[in-house]
């Protein structure tokens, strides 16, 4: 069973999910770190992100795992490297790739199926495009200012510097022609912008508990 769990930066995604699948026992993956480290495999290359071909060979030229949380390059942890300013100011150019999104696209599936397990799955495109299928969809949001706050008590950074980089990457991921940001239409919406994490995860396992769980499969894309 999948639980797939989408929303812009900032509205809490990567904690609930992780406390989500702790709460049920389940697998948790979060999809934004292999574009972030398709990122920074793009920087470290010395490749400029709108250089699309160039792009889409220094991301093909390495190998990506998650393993245990932890983000993996070619076998080493980057889990705290493709967190770095310059990674998100990149990570949202390198994503809008179709190839690049093909090929991530491929080891997200590949890894949930190779887990063969219940999992709870986030990112921006989950009930959309990678899990189009998922027994629950849900979408998280928050006020743009709240947003900016979480993100900035995490790195450090100016909260009016990062609100401005949250508005831009919204525009960014909700324009692109591959994938955009979007809820899927039978996603459930959760303003947590004055939730603690323990109220929306409670809310998700309440609509959880409503639905049945039929086993389905997912075919990987061509390519």
């Amino acid at each position: 069973m999948i639980i797939a769990v989408d929303g812009p930066g900032g509205a809490g995604k990567s904690t609930v999910s992780r406390r989500l699948a702790e709460r049920l026992g389940w697998l948790h993956l979060d999809t934004g770190a292999f574009y972030r480290a398709a990122t920074l495999a793009v920087l470290r290359a010395g490749v400029e992100p709108a250089d699309t071909d160039a792009v889409v060979a220094a991301v093909g030229a390495v190998r990506y795992r998650q393993e245990m949380g932890r983000m993996l390059v070619d076998g080493e942890d980057v889990s705290g490297a493709i967190r770095t300013p310059e990674v998100t100011a990149a990570v949202s150019a390198v994503s809008a790739i179709p190839q690049v999104r093909t090929l991530m696209l491929r080891y997200q599936r590949e890894w949930v199926k190779g887990h063969r397990g219940d999992a709870v799955v986030e990112g921006r495109d989950i009930g959309t495009v990678v899990f189009p299928d998922a027994q629950l969809k849900v979408w998280l949001t928050a006020g743009l200012a709240e947003r900016a706050r979480r993100r900035a008590a995490q790195t450090g950074e100016d909260p009016a510097l990062v609100e401005v980089e949250l508005a831009r990457r919204d525009r960014a991921d909700s324009h692109r022609v591959v994938s955009p940001q979007v809820p899927a239409a039978d996603a459930i919406h959760i303003d947590t912008t004055t939730m603690s994490v323990a109220q929306v995860v409670e809310r998700i396992v309440e609509r959880l508990a409503a639905r049945e769980s039929p086993g389905l499969t997912y075919p990987l894309p061509d390519g």
